[in-house]
This record gives structure tokens, C-alpha cells and sequence, in this order.
């Protein structure tokens, strides 16, 4: 203990606490250049169903919801009820043109009576004049006896209601004539409205979807939920709903998004697995790509696009409605170098990578050939066993910089 001086002790706990630190901190973390296999597979999941099959689909100009659907597997007759979708927008406006012809209806009557009353008046007003006129008249054989300024008066009486005579019979004509437009035009507005109501009636009764054939009933996968639709899912027009079967031959259809369906090309080979099926494999190709993507909801501006990839061969054949996960083998190229993406850095309008050295780290240029969101193929840069940083050192430990020739970069210029 004499030997443990106090200046010793505390070189002693000097030297242990930058031990402590050394220890706690972490390595740069490495990669080991190989030569391997550079595989860009995009995995996305579909839904199996037959190659030809009849679709049932929301009618154009809906947006409602389902509120009734039969059971995924259960066998239909022609004629039988699939779903049922219910349009709050669709039900108000036939509330609103059954209240309107109710309405006009009421209006109609109502015209019909006030016209018709109008009519009588001025009929009685008719009648009534000609009564006055031949009283007149029979009262002209007395006109001898009269003097003759009485004589001109009662001639001009006579004359007076025989105009009053004409002019009511022209009235009358006339009153028929707009009693005949009024109602006329009431009546087709009466039209319009039931025309209105029948189309609205024809729309809410297609809204119950029937089975057009016999057969097992296959339901269609959601567009939001990703899921097979059920009672409460938003539904708009054309979105398919259901499907029976016409072949036992099968397909997987797909939804990506925008910027898979970019990725994603014509003959692309595809593997399967199924949820409901693990042991099974099976495997096909990329067969149709839709040009124009459905939104996820009726006014979304977020599109998905619909792929059907074919199923070659398989274990054992999935059955229609069975979840599909899909791995989309985009790109493959056998026996290169193949590299972290996070490993990559943008310097001085130069792809490079940290390449280890003896006293610390080579910052290298690089030229990448193709790559996935993960990896990239290097073809000119790096040789194998060599090892890399996956974060960028500090500067302080990079002791090299090193730029490919030009002649190697125009050689690849088409990759760069």
C-alpha cells in the first residue's frame, strides 16, 4: 500500500476513465466488398382469383356505402342478391322529386279549379248578354213608336251589346286557349319531375347487385382497406364488388402505388407465397399493366394501379380470394459487386464510398450500374475483400482522394 502514491492514484484514474470512454465508443460500421448476386425483387401483395370470371360492379355516378353482401364462397342462382349499396345522395333526391310531384300535383288541381271557375264566370258573363240582346231586340218593334233621337239611342244600345256580345265570345275563346297552355305547361312539368323520380328509382333499384349467372361468388378486394369488401366499406362508381368465376385457371391481380407501377414492367417474373396456404409456392409473370390509376376515393388525387400477373405452375392451385404475397424480381444480374445504397455519397458532383485503409479511410469514386432502393451494382471503383464505411468518416480520417480516369467514366458514361 506505501507503494500507491497519491499522484499515482490519480494516474490511475486518469488512464481507467479514458479506458471507460475508448470502450463506449462505437466502431464505424464496415462493409466487406464480395462478388455476389444483385437481386431488386419488389415484394407487394395481391389477391388470387379465376382468368375469366364475370364482374359485378358499383353502377357510374354512386358514392355510397355497402350496407349488405353475401358471403365470399357461397354458390348463387341467376338472379340472386350479391350486395346491396345504400347512396344517401341518391335517397334525398328522390325524397326530394316524390315531394315535388307531390307538389305539382297539388298545383295542378289547384290551376285546374281557379281556371275553371274563371271559365264559368266569364261563360255566365257570355249568357248573360245575350239575354240582354234579344230582350233588346224584341223590344224593337217599338222603336216606330219612338221619337227620333229615342230611336238612335236605342240603335246605338243595340250596337253597343253586340260588341259587348263579340268581345266576351273572343274572351272566351282566348280563356280556353290560356286554360289549355297553363295546364299544359304544369303537365309537363309534372313529366319532368316523374321522369326525374323514375331515374332516380331505376338508380336506387341498381344498387342492389344481382347474381347474372350461377356459380360461386368471389368478392372484390378493397381499394382503401385492402381487404375483401364488407358491410360499412365506402363504395363508388364502377369499383368492382364481386366476380363469379368462369375458369378453375387463376391470375393475381395487384394494386401498387404510383411509384411501383413505375418500377414495374411487362414479363417481370413474380414468385408467390399464400397466407392460407404456407407450404404452397408457385410462380408467373407480369401479364397486364392499367394506364390510368383508380383513386382511392372518389375525389382523391392519390391513385392505385391495377396489375394481373399470371400463375405458371404451382404446388397446389389457390384457390379465388386467397391473399397472394407477391415478389416481383425487377432486376437480376449474376456474380458482381454489390453495395449498401446508405454507403454511397454525393461529393463534388462524384458518386463515392469510403474504402478503408491502413491510417484511416480513401474517399474513392465510384460508377454504379443498376440499383433498388437498398443496393446498387458497382462496375467501376471497387474490387472484392475491400471494406467500406457505411457512414462518412470524419475528416480529419480521410488521407486519400482518389477520381477514376476518364477514359473508365466515358466507358460507363451510359450508367453514370
Amino acid at each position: 500500500m506505501n507503494n500507491f502514491t497519491p499522484l499515482k492514484i490519480f494516474v490511475f484514474i486518469i488512464i481507467t476513465l479514458f479506458s471507460c470512454q475508448s470502450a463506449d465508443k462505437s466502431p464505424i460500421s464496415e462493409y466487406k466488398i464480395t462478388r455476389t448476386d444483385f437481386d431488386d425483387i419488389l415484394t407487394i401483395e395481391g389477391f388470387v382469383e379465376p382468368t375469366q370470371s364475370i364482374s359485378i360492379a358499383c353502377p357510374g355516378n354512386t358514392d355510397g356505402i355497402i350496407s349488405k353482401i353475401i358471403e365470399e364462397g357461397t354458390r348463387v342462382e341467376e338472379g340472386d342478391t350479391l350486395a346491396v349499396i345504400e347512396d344517401k345522395g341518391l335517397i334525398t333526391d328522390y325524397n326530394e322529386n316524390l315531394t315535388k310531384l307531390e307538389n305539382a300535383n297539388a298545383e295542378l288541381s289547384k290551376s285546374k279549379a281557379d281556371l275553371e271557375m274563371q271559365y264559368a264566370i266569364m261563360e255566365a258573363q257570355v249568357k248573360t248578354n245575350e239575354t240582354d240582346t234579344e230582350i233588346a231586340n224584341l223590344d224593337s218593334v217599338q222603336m216606330r213608336y219612338l221619337t227620333p233621337n229615342q230611336r238612335k239611342i236605342r240603335e246605338l244600345e243595340l250596337k253597343q251589346a253586340a260588341i259587348e256580345k263579340k268581345k266576351l265570345q273572343t274572351k272566351l275563346v282566348a280563356l280556353g286557349e290560356i286554360n289549355r297552355s297553363e295546364i299544359r305547361k304544369l303537365e309537363l312539368t309534372i313529366q319532368q319531375i316523374q321522369n326525374q323520380l323514375e331515374s332516380s328509382k331505376r338508380r336506387i333499384d341498381a344498387l342492389t347487385l344481382t347474381a347474372p349467372k350461377s356459380g360461386v361468388v368471389v368478392l372484390a378486394t378493397h381499394m382503401i382497406t385492402r381487404r375483401k369488401i364488407t358491410v360499412g366499406d365506402p363504395i363508388w362508381d364502377n369499383m368492382p364488388v364481386a366476380a363469379i368465376p368462369e375458369s378453375k385457371n387463376m391470375k393475381v391481380r395487384i394494386y401498387a402505388t404510383e411509384t411501383n407501377y413505375k418500377r414495374i414492367n411487362i414479363d417481370d417474373t413474380v414468385s408467390y407465397t399464400f397466407d392460407a396456404m404456407p407450404r404452397n409456392t408457385a410462380t408467373g409473370r407480369i401479364t397486364m399493366k392499367s394506364p390510368v390509376g383508380q383513386p382511392i376515393t372518389q375525389k382523391s388525387k392519390v391513385k392505385l394501379f391495377e396489375i394481373e400477373a399470371s400463375i405458371d405452375s404451382s404446388l397446389v392451385l389457390p384457390d379465388p380470394g386467397f391473399t397472394a404475397n407477391c415478389n416481383i424480381i425487377l432486376n437480376k444480374v449474376r456474380d458482381t459487386i454489390v453495395i449498401p445504397q446508405i454507403a454511397i455519397y454525393e461529393k463534388d458532383s462524384m458518386r463515392v464510398v469510403y474504402v478503408k485503409s491502413n491510417n484511416g479511410y480513401e474517399m474513392r469514386q465510384i460508377i454504379s450500374g443498376i440499383s433498388s432502393p437498398r443496393n446498387s451494382v458497382i462496375v467501376a471503383g471497387l474490387k472484392p475483400n475491400e471494406i467500406i464505411s457505411l457512414i462518412e468518416p470524419e475528416s480529419k480520417l480521410i488521407k486519400k482522394k482518389t477520381v477514376l480516369p476518364d477514359s473508365l467514366k466515358h466507358k460507363y458514361s451510359t450508367q453514370l
